[in-house]
């Protein structure tokens, strides 16, 4: 995939001044209306906005507005210098939608390179055909996660010092690693485990996980409500494994400190479980985020704190929650015309109704999430490629 990605390296981080009234002439003209994407730091979004001052995060989503209309298709302004602020926060603007990018603030001296090496691994990510945001996503946790990795690395006598930027070569060697960004496409078959149903059928949740997965499911959620956190802990490392070997991402539901503990790629979270913008702030921008939504306001709300995806449902009566009201099709394709996020339906979803659900006409339905129709069962596998099959099918397998 080919893109152009300007990095205007103007100002430094630490205030030195390293180009003239020629070159910001040559930016303005040129290569911003070529570009996919310009990154500049806050001193060089305001060089180029004739010295607007940028002192808060609606002064940053002003100044990304102001250089979008310049020409380029996306504008990343880096508040890393911003005032009076504990997080590092980007400002990410397509011309349509704006993307707030928090991450803790990391307190060192080796920062010297950061801003030509975000600019470098989104080109990358982008090389490798991901969409913009996640390649922002991605390149923005590496940079954060090498800024930490180095920030106590005492290299040179001057102001900064460098980070490693060597980090990603490293972490290869940690094969359990998934290290993608976060596809739509993995919503398609969407395997949720229930504790009581592996006690039920006598088989562990690490055999439950490895049918899912050699039926067909693309992607799996951690719903262990009963298990105790130290052996969830543990099952979910060993399923994690399993995960990462057939390239299927392994959400945990809820419990944050458990997909932190064991690295998983994500969280999904309900209404009344820890808000989206929380867990994004504690699990960092390459991690993957659902939400639980019944109503449009709801998935409106999830694409403002941060989400990745949103569940829709109960579509359909289901046994697995208690006083679970449904919102059936209609209410499926209301959510799904509001969200501008991807949709996976959930709720009594199985063999018999999955291509009814799939058959509303909304572009940003990507899947069913499915628990009894899978676990609830006497052969996980089986039903898994039934119901795979069935999808398969369906409008979204043949797009």
């Amino acid at each position: 995939m080919a893109a152009l990605v300007v990095d205007p390296v103007m100002v430094s981080t630490s205030g030195d001044v390293l180009a003239g009234p020629s070159i910001l002439s040559t930016f303005l003209e040129e290569l911003l209306p070529m570009a996919d994407i310009i990154t500049p730091n806050l001193k060089e979004a305001s060089a180029l906005l004739n010295g607007m001052q940028l002192e808060t995060v609606d002064d940053m989503r002003s100044a990304a507005r102001l250089l979008h209309n310049m020409g380029p298709k996306n504008v990343l302004v880096k508040g890393g210098d911003l005032p009076d602020s504990s997080d590092a926060v980007d400002i990410l603007y397509n011309g349509h939608n704006f993307y707030e990018l928090r991450s803790p603030r990391i307190r060192t001296r080796n920062s010297h390179g950061t801003g030509c090496s975000l600019a470098s691994s989104i080109a990358a990510e982008v090389a490798k055909g991901y969409p913009m945001l996640s390649a922002v996503k991605v390149a923005k946790r590496f940079v954060e996660t090498a800024l930490d990795y180095s920030k106590e690395i005492d290299i040179g006598n001057g102001p900064q010092g460098p980070f490693d930027h060597l980090l990603r070569l490293k972490s290869h060697s940690q094969a359990c690693h998934r290290q993608q960004p976060f596809d739509p496409s993995d919503l398609f078959l969407y395997a949720v485990t229930d504790s009581r149903m592996n006690k039920r059928w006598g088989r562990s949740i690490i055999d439950a996980v490895k049918a899912a997965i050699d039926g067909g499911a693309t992607i799996i959620q951690l719903r262990e409500k009963d298990a105790e956190t130290k052996d969830f802990m543990e099952s979910a490392k060993a399923c994690l494994r399993i995960c990462h070997l057939h390239g299927v991402p392994l959400l945990i539901n809820d419990r944050v400190d458990v997909a932190i503990a064991c690295d998983a790629d994500g969280v999904h979270v309900g209404q009344s479980d820890m808000p989206a913008r929380v867990a994004r702030t504690l699990l960092g921008p390459e991690k993957i985020i659902g939400v639980s939504c019944k109503t449009p306001e709801q998935a409106e709300q999830a694409w403002v704190d941060g989400a990745d995806y949103i569940g829709c449902g109960g579509v359909y009566p289901t046994n697995t929650k208690e006083n679970n009201i449904t919102v059936g099709l209609n209410g499926l394709k209301t959510v799904c015309m509001a969200s501008k996020l991807p949709v996976v339906a959930i709720g009594g979803i199985g063999v018999s109704n999955a291509r009814a659900v799939m058959e509303i006409c909304a572009s940003n339905l990507k899947g069913v999430a499915v628990v009894s129709a899978l676990f609830d069962r006497e052969c996980v596998q089986t039903e898994t490629r039934k119901l795979h099959e069935v999808l398969l099918g369906s409008n979204i397998g043949s797009t």
